[in-house]
């Protein structure tokens, strides 16, 4: 994808996922709907972003793996991943699709010191939380988890999808 045009998918993927983690929350699925609605129109079905239900909070609000970085390499395994009725996977698609992922991972990590949602919490809010217990939650949304925080990552989550995805040529 030609530079100028890339820039413009990948903000506009951003202030998408900015404005559906601060509307809706749920990160997995912001960064599959942002991505969905950019570049993914064709790859990315109803079902993929039904199954990110329960990674966000770092997958079942237990502040594990990140739901936007969960949700971005879901994302990228649409693109390229290994088919159900290709299971046997002769062309190879597994290893080149966990190759993105380790990049995404890789540049997430760089970012945020972690790929965890605790310890993403940690670098962007000064401390984790545990938003499985109301009054945490509580102080989580009073901090701004919702308002700029969690947007901002959900935001660079697909910006990076989308540049590896370029960087294949899968876009």
């Amino acid at each position: 994808m030609e530079s100028a045009k890339l820039k413009d998918v990948t903000d506009r993927a951003a202030e998408l996922a900015w404005k559906y983690e601060r509307q809706y929350g749920g990160c997995g699925q912001v960064a599959l709907a942002a991505l969905k609605e950019t570049v993914g129109q064709d790859k990315i079905s109803d079902a993929v972003f039904q199954a990110a239900t329960g990674m966000a909070g770092g997958v079942g609000r237990c502040g594990y793996v990140c739901g936007a970085l969960n949700g971005s390499v879901a994302a990228l395994s649409c693109f390229w991943g290994r088919p159900y009725d290709n299971f046997a996977d002769p062309e190879k698609r597994r290893g080149r699709t966990l190759d993105m992922a380790k990049r995404l991972v890789r540049k997430f990590e760089a970012e945020y010191g972690s790929a965890d949602c605790r310890g993403v919490q940690t670098k962007i809010m000064g401390r984790s939380y545990d938003i499985s217990v109301p009054e945490d939650m509580e102080q989580f949304v009073k901090d701004g988890g919702h308002d700029d925080k969690c947007p901002s990552v959900c935001a660079n989550a697909v910006r990076w999808a989308i540049e590896i995805l370029n960087d294949e040529c899968l876009i």
